[in-house]
């Protein structure tokens, strides 16, 4: 099964990395966003089944913008990713359309394919 992503984040340096640690794990990257409009845009067209989406964008912050795509039909599954530590509960998180949230500096070492492995409804 393939699983496609989109990786958002305004640093080219770790849409490159997060990209190869993806594609490593068999999962594929169907595109990638520097900012929150460009990311829904991307979304909007690839309908992937899952993001990679930063929390400190220049356009919007990663939980506005998960807010903003789970309302979409068929919403991505998200996981939220920072340098900073997440102070938010799973509850916030999953109010927010967030499935996860991965520290940047542990990325390496999460399971990127379970994490964006569809849920049965």
């Amino acid at each position: 099964m393939c699983i496609d992503i989109v990786v958002v984040d305004d640093d080219p340096g770790f849409r490159r990395i997060a990209t190869t640690l993806l594609t490593a794990r068999g999962l594929r990257v169907v595109a990638e966003s520097g900012d929150g409009a460009s990311a829904l845009a991307a979304v909007r067209e690839h309908r992937p089944d899952g993001l990679l989406l930063d929390l400190h964008l220049p356009d919007l912050d990663g939980l506005t913008l998960a807010g903003l795509l789970s309302r979409e039909d068929d919403p991505p599954q998200i996981v939220l990713t920072s340098t900073d530590k997440s102070f938010w509960s799973e509850e916030e998180l999953e109010n927010a359309g967030i499935r996860s949230f991965v520290a940047k500096d542990r990325l390496f070492d999460a399971d990127l394919r379970a994490l964006f492995t569809p849920t049965a409804s």
